[in-house]
């Protein structure tokens, strides 16, 4: 397994990375960094204590009550529908893609592409708030017309890495799907 270290759009440091089960399989990690801390408990402090302010004024304990399952349920929510630990792409390239999002609670979420589906896998730009932003993403092919796209996949959502970081996972997918092309030819 290779780690190599990126930045992501927002200049946070991400890892991305890199293990080769075969010549035609391989996986792909982008960790995202933790959750800190210092800043949910700076968050978690806050709304306390705009809480007891709040208590302070109208004196009902409801308000320290509330406020607490709220910041408690809020950070529930967080950990297990947002906050996003780890991307992954697994290529197969006899079977397809898969994509994991691994949450900060645990959670799990898979899609898997069988790779009859994908045309191919390229790196698109986005502006955005007057940045260019770079994202990889996957195209699935339209089963009517061959030539056509019916659907774009971005991956890595979450974690946006830079260029650099994008460039060497679209190499690697591209490697694989090169291999894909070229297989049925030479038999």
């Amino acid at each position: 397994m290779e780690e190599c270290w990126y930045r992501s759009a927002s200049g946070a440091r991400i890892a991305l990375r890199r293990r080769q089960h075969s010549a035609s399989c391989r996986e792909l990690a982008v960790r995202c960094p933790r959750l800190r801390l210092r800043s949910l408990s700076a968050a978690t402090s806050a709304a306390w204590l705009a809480a007891y302010g709040l208590f302070v004024l109208t004196e009902n304990s409801m308000v320290l009550s509330a406020a607490i399952i709220i910041t408690l349920v809020g950070l529930i929510i967080y950990l297990h529908f947002v906050k996003i630990d780890q991307e992954s792409l697994l290529v197969i390239g006899s079977l397809g893609i898969q994509v994991t999002s691994s949450y900060a609670s645990g959670k799990e979420s898979t899609a898997f592409i069988e790779m009859s589906q994908v045309k191919d896998v390229v790196i698109n730009e986005a502006i955005h708030m007057q940045k260019v932003i770079y994202y990889l993403c996957i195209l699935l092919q339209d089963p009517g017309d061959p030539q056509g796209v019916s659907e774009v996949v971005p991956l890595f959502q979450s974690s946006k890495p830079r260029l650099d970081c994008l460039i060497e996972v679209y190499k690697s997918c591209q490697e694989i799907l090169e291999q894909r092309k070229t297989a049925p030819q030479s038999s």
